[in-house]
């Protein structure tokens, strides 16, 4: 039970922080953070991602100029942007099973920067084909590869406590 209650409150402490401290995020941190964004399930275990780890302060800043909810790149450190790789998914049925995978790796990244004391925020980029095209610019991203999300991390300069959004009203048994 001490192990669930630490997931859970993990899970409860998880929040979006927008604003960083002014301090790099060690390289084994940032291991850590895509260690655990790989262990995430993939459908048929094609395990079809590929991250790219942003520092450098030109292309932050241009990813917060240019993305309309990604200002908070001002001021992170680190970005890693989670992307889906279509030649890495099987062809016909199955194949749009890519977003639910970089989803869960990002979930799994995002849970493990909480854990590892760095704050993130998810700043969607698929499927609007305009911030796509302008990640893959800014990043040199291949066309077959699918920017999904930018995470911006760091260490947070904000304080957020935890919070459940459990709504009973949306729970439904055995049917609606």
């Amino acid at each position: 039970m001490d192990d669930f209650n630490h997931c859970y409150d993990l899970l409860l402490a998880r929040r979006s922080i927008r604003r960083y401290e002014d301090r790099p995020v060690p390289e084994e941190l940032v291991t850590r953070l895509l260690e655990a964004a790989m262990a995430a399930p993939s459908s048929s275990n094609e395990q079809p991602w590929h991250f790219v780890v942003v520092t450098e302060r030109a292309a932050l800043n241009e990813l917060g100029e240019r993305h309309p909810y990604a200002h908070m790149l001002h001021e992170a450190p680190l970005c890693i942007v989670p992307c889906g790789d279509l030649d890495l998914v099987p062809d016909g049925l199955g194949g749009e099973y890519w977003v639910q995978d970089v989803a869960a790796a990002t979930q799994n990244l995002l849970l493990a920067a909480t854990a590892l004391g760095l704050g993130g925020v998810w700043c969607g980029v698929h499927p609007e084909p305009e911030r796509i095209d302008m990640v893959r610019e800014v990043l040199g991203i291949p066309e077959r590869v699918i920017p999904f999300c930018l995470i911006p991390l760091g260490y947070p300069a904000e304080e957020k406590h935890p919070r459940t959004q459990y709504r009973e009203m949306r729970v439904h048994h055995e049917r609606w």
